[in-house]
C-alpha cells in the first residue's frame, strides 16, 4: 500500500514555519517567489494565515481544496487558513500576494465590529473596473511594507482597511462558493481565536481543550496536523511574537514586558525568550536599535 504523503504546511511557501518578521503581514510580488519555482507554487497549506492573491496580468491555474479553475482576467483569490491550494502562473505573470497572520485578522475584526466572513471561504473575485485602483493599492502596500517610513504601520493598516472594505462590498454582491463543512478545521479556527484572546493569560492546554470540547490528546493531534506543532508550542510562538514586537516597538522595560505577557517574573521571561529566540531580550532590543540606526 502506497504511504500517504501529508500536505506540506508552510508559513510562506518554501520557508520554515516561523513567521519571518515582527510584522503581522507579508506582502510580495508574484514574480519574486513564483519565478524561483518555475512559476508553479505546488500543493500546500498555511497553518494560521489568510492569503489574498491578486493577479494583475497573465493567467493562472488555481487549485483550491481539489477544485481547479483557470483565470486570465485581473482578480483576487481569497485563500483562507488551512485551505489546501496551489498556483500555476503563466511565465511573467504580474500581481501580488498578501498574507495576514491570525492576530492581524483578529485586530481588523475588532475594528470592523464583526467577523470578516470574506476571509473564511475560498472565492475568486474579478476586479473588473476597479483593476487600476486595486493594482495601485497592492503596489502601495508592497512599497510601504518594504520601506521604513514614518507611521508605516498606520499607513499599512489604512491600506488594508480599504482593501477589506472593497472585498466585503464585492462579496455582498456575489454568490459565495460552496463551503465544505470541516469539523476539524472549524475547531482549529476556534482554537486560534481563543489563543489570540487568552495567550497573555497563559492558559494551560487543558483549558483550551475544555473550551473546545476536545481532549488534550485530540487537540494536540489537530495542532500537529494543521500547524505542525503542539498546542503548547503554538502558545509559545504567539508569546514570542508579541515579545519581539513589544521589545522592538515600545519603550516598556523588560520587567514590564514580562508582566504584560503574563510571566511570573522577569528572570523566567528572559530564560523563555532566550530559549525560543536564541538571545536575551536586552540583546534582541539592542540589535533592533542598531538596525534602525543603520537604515537611516
Amino acid at each position: 500500500m502506497k504511504p500517504v504523503t501529508p500536505v506540506p504546511v508552510f508559513t510562506l511557501y518554501g520557508e520554515s514555519l516561523n513567521w519571518p518578521t515582527p510584522d503581522l503581514l507579508h506582502c510580495e510580488s508574484i514574480h519574486s517567489r513564483s519565478s524561483l519555482y518555475e512559476w508553479h507554487i505546488r500543493i500546500h497549506q498555511h497553518a494560521d494565515i489568510v492569503q489574498l492573491l491578486y493577479l494583475h496580468t497573465g493567467s493562472a491555474e488555481i487549485e483550491i481544496e481539489g477544485g481547479k479553475r483557470r483565470v486570465s482576467e485581473a482578480c483576487i483569490q481569497v485563500v483562507p487558513a488551512l485551505c489546501v491550494h496551489s498556483f500555476k502562473f503563466s511565465p511573467g505573470a504580474q500581481g501580488y500576494s498578501l498574507s495576514f497572520s491570525s492576530p492581524l485578522v483578529a485586530l481588523f475584526e475588532q475594528r470592523f465590529g464583526q467577523s470578516l466572513e470574506v476571509l473564511t471561504r475560498p472565492r475568486c473575485l474579478p476586479v473588473k473596473a476597479s483593476r487600476h485602483r486595486i493594482n495601485a493599492l497592492f503596489s502601495t502596500l508592497q512599497s510601504e511594507y518594504e520601506g521604513d517610513n514614518l507611521a508605516r504601520e498606520m499607513m499599512l493598516h489604512s491600506l488594508i482597511s480599504a482593501l477589506l472594505v472593497w472585498l466585503n462590498r464585492q462579496c455582498a454582491q456575489s454568490e459565495a462558493l460552496p463551503e465544505r463543512p470541516k469539523r476539524n478545521k472549524a475547531a482549529m479556527r476556534q482554537f486560534s481565536k481563543l489563543l489570540e484572546r487568552h495567550y497573555r493569560e497563559q492558559w494551560p492546554v487543558t483549558a483550551y481543550a475544555q473550551k473546545l470540547g476536545l481532549s488534550v490528546t485530540h487537540l494536540n493531534t489537530l495542532c500537529h496536523e494543521f500547524h505542525g506543532a503542539s498546542a503548547l508550542n503554538l502558545l509559545h510562538q504567539r508569546l514570542t511574537l508579541e515579545a519581539r514586537r513589544t521589545l522592538l516597538y515600545t519603550s516598556m522595560t523588560i520587567s514590564q514586558v514580562s508582566d504584560y505577557l503574563g510571566f511570573s517574573d522577569a528572570t523566567y521571561f528572559s530564560r523563555f525568550f532566550r530559549r525560543t529566540v536564541g538571545v536575551t531580550p536586552k540583546a534582541f532590543r539592542d540589535a533592533g536599535a542598531v538596525n534602525a540606526l543603520l537604515k537611516k
